[in-house]
This record gives structure tokens, C-alpha cells and sequence, in this order.
């Protein structure tokens, strides 16, 4: 009895062919279950990691079918901030002396502008109409046209406190909104901004008798500014044509527009639109990708958008004040510094006597791209400038 016991025990006890694959099997499971506990997390890294190169690859390809995307980022207008603020009523900024009010340079647009006089003229300002502050354009003081940057509105905070710096030194200043900016209606364009400008620019020089015109512009701003500047300027020498035409010996001199821009002032001036894009902080993961410089080229000229610095100051011949920080995190400082040269080689070729000027903030002030305004001496640098402007500087000044 026990023996059969026995036997049946050593066969309950036996291992059967292929129990050590089965065990080998039991223990892989474990194994795999244990390390499917982490699988999910690489799982998720590697999802992540494909769709950021989905991303990186496709947005080129995006641009390229839809360009009026880069346009729509340039130009920022859609951000309407300051939001909750009326820009009918300027007062609410602190700039009690300022009349907002409408123009409308073609059907269908109306363009939002302050216009702020002198704080010497703050008490005959409280309760004074339009007619009045227009009268005052024609005073003797300078009046500057500021054009301001993209993204928002006049009523930016940089914005505001320049205009009542200005407004302190004793000058008038007309702040602008483009067409699609602020309260003003429209869509943007390179075309749309410089003809704002122009019709700004226009409108003050039929009230301001012989006050100084100088027009102030700010990052995407300078180009509006040098593409009016130039216009202007073409305009006056095609005028001064017509009236020597019938006249011998006309010199170059005599030709010398004698009531075109009285002054530029190129704030955070960038070269050209593509080469600010191309060096902006977003485009730098793409700057070693094949093809990037012909691709942005396309979409740039399709959204037919130059903005070109360096070509206009080539051909501009009134005075031109830089100032532009070293730390500026937007338009890089060496831009800057290219088109001062620009100019002053310009101005060298044909022996002009222009002002050409270019004020450098260290790096160390903190100004940054938007915050020139804290300059404490600013006021009397632009003085100066609109006082010399026949006197040429060639230097830069590092403060």
C-alpha cells in the first residue's frame, strides 16, 4: 500500500516535458507586466517628441499655403490691448490736454489720433474744441507725427508716457493708429500704414505754417516712417522740377525740397522686415533648416511686406536721429548700428551736411526695446537735434 503511495506521490512530484519552458514563460510575464507598469510614460515622451516635429515641419509648409498667417503676427493689430480703455477720452490717461479725434484718408477708413499740445498750453486746452487745437499746430512749436510699433493701441503705456514727455519739452505730438490698430477701421498693410501716414503727415502740413514736422517712429513704426519720409520727399523734388523746368543751368541744390520732412527719428529701427523676422527669437530653431531664408522670402513677398530701412535711407536726405538699445530683446542692436552707417555713407557720397545722429543705450540701463522713453536726458537729446539738423555727427554717443 505504501509503495503504491509512494509511486503516486513521485508522480503527483514528477515535472512533466516542457514544465521548465512553461516556468521560463510564467517568469517573462512577470517580467514584461512589471515593465508595462513604465511603458505608458515613454509611450507619452515619444507622442510628444513626434508631435513637435510634426509641428516644426509642417509650420513652414502652413506659411507657405497660407502666407496671410506671418502677416496676421507681424503686424499683432488683433491684440487691442490696453483693453477696458476709451480711446475717445485720452483724459483718462492723464493727458488732459489732448483732442482725440477721426480722419479718414480714403472711403471706408476712419484713423483714431491724439493729437496733444504743449503742457505750456494745458489751462486754454480745458474746454477748447478742435478748431482750436488745430489753430495751435500753426504756434511755432515742433510738432512730431509718432508712429508707433505693432501690437495694441495708442494708449500703451510706453506710448502714453513718451507722448507726455514730449508734450513737456513743449512739443506737439500726434499719435496714430493705423488702419486695423485701436478704434481705427481697416486691415493693415505696408501700402495701407506709409498711406496713413502720409495723409497725417499732409493734414498737419496745411495748418502748421512754419513749424518744424518731425516724424517719430518705433520698431515696425521707422519703416512706416522712411517709406513716408521718402514719398515726401520725392513729392517736393517732383514739385521743384515742374517750377525749374523752363529754367537753365538747375543744380542738384536747386532742386533741395524745401518743405519736406524737417526730421526722421528711427526709435529700435530695424534693416528690413524679412531680416527682423529672420532674427526674431521664434525664428531661431529654423534658421538651419534647408530652405528657410527662400521659403520666408516667398511669404514675405506675398503678404507684399518690405518695410525696407536700409533702401530708404540710401535716398533720404533730411536729419536722422538713432537711438536704440543695446539690450534690445526684439530688434537686435547691430541693425541699428548697420543702418546709421548706411546713412552716413549716403550722406558722405553726395557731401550732404544733414544730421546724422545715433544715441546708443547701454545694455545695463535696462531700456530694452521699449522703455527709451526713461531716458532722463531724452527730451534734450531730441532738442538738440531738431535745433542742429544742419550739422552732421557722425559718431555714435554710448550713454
Amino acid at each position: 500500500m505504501s509503495k503504491t503511495v509512494d509511486t503516486e506521490n513521485e508522480t503527483k512530484t514528477k515535472e512533466t516535458p516542457g514544465s521548465e519552458n512553461k516556468k521560463s514563460y510564467c517568469k517573462l510575464g512577470n517580467v514584461t507586466r512589471e515593465q508595462s507598469q513604465y511603458s505608458p510614460g515613454l509611450s507619452i515622451l515619444k507622442k510628444a517628441i513626434l508631435l513637435q516635429c510634426i509641428v516644426y515641419i509642417s509650420l513652414p509648409v502652413i506659411l507657405c499655403l497660407f502666407p496671410w498667417i506671418l502677416g496676421h503676427v507681424v503686424f499683432s493689430h488683433w491684440l487691442r490691448i490696453p483693453y477696458l480703455v476709451d480711446l475717445a477720452s485720452p483724459a483718462e490717461l492723464s493727458l488732459n490736454h489732448t483732442l482725440n479725434f477721426y480722419l479718414s484718408p480714403e472711403e471706408g477708413i476712419s484713423l483714431g489720433v491724439w493729437h496733444t499740445v504743449p503742457d505750456s498750453q494745458w489751462e486754454k486746452a480745458q474746454g477748447a474744441g478742435p478748431e482750436w487745437y488745430s489753430e495751435t499746430l500753426g504756434d511755432g512749436s515742433p510738432v512730431i507725427i509718432y508712429l508707433h510699433g505693432n501690437v495694441g493701441s495708442r494708449a500703451i503705456n510706453h506710448r502714453v508716457e513718451l507722448v507726455k514727455i514730449l508734450s513737456a519739452a513743449g512739443y506737439h505730438v500726434l499719435s496714430l493708429d493705423y488702419r486695423g490698430y485701436g478704434d481705427s477701421s481697416g486691415e493693415p498693410s505696408e501700402v495701407g500704414l506709409t498711406s496713413d501716414a502720409l495723409y497725417l503727415y499732409q493734414w498737419v502740413k496745411t495748418r502748421s505754417r512754419t513749424s518744424q514736422i518731425c516724424l517719430w517712429g518705433h520698431s515696425l513704426g521707422t519703416g512706416v516712417v522712411t517709406n513716408a519720409a521718402v514719398k515726401i520727399q520725392e513729392q517736393a523734388m517732383e514739385l521743384a522740377r515742374e517750377r525749374a523746368r523752363d529754367l537753365r543751368d538747375v543744380t542738384q541744390a536747386d532742386l533741395e525740397p524745401s518743405y519736406a520732412v524737417d526730421g526722421v527719428i528711427l526709435e529700435a529701427p530695424y534693416t528690413n522686415m524679412e531680416e527682423e523676422v529672420a532674427s526674431h527669437p521664434l525664428s531661431m530653431m529654423y534658421r538651419c533648416l534647408p530652405g528657410f531664408q527662400s521659403v520666408l522670402h516667398h511669404v514675405m513677398r506675398s503678404n507684399n511686406m518690405v518695410f525696407a530701412n536700409d533702401e530708404n535711407l540710401k535716398t533720404l536726405t533730411t536729419g536722422i536721429l538713432f537711438l536704440h538699445a543695446e539690450d534690445d530683446n526684439v530688434v537686435p542692436f547691430y541693425m541699428g548700428q548697420k543702418l546709421h552707417q548706411i546713412a552716413l555713407q549716403a550722406r558722405r557720397q553726395r557731401y550732404a551736411e544733414d544730421q546724422v545722429h545715433m544715441v546708443s543705450y547701454s545694455g545695463s540701463l535696462g531700456y530694452s526695446h521699449n522703455y527709451i522713453y526713461l531716458d532722463p536726458n531724452l527730451a534734450s537729446v531730441v532738442g538738440r537735434f531738431l535745433q542742429s539738423k544742419n550739422n552732421n555727427i557722425d559718431r555714435p554717443i554710448v550713454l
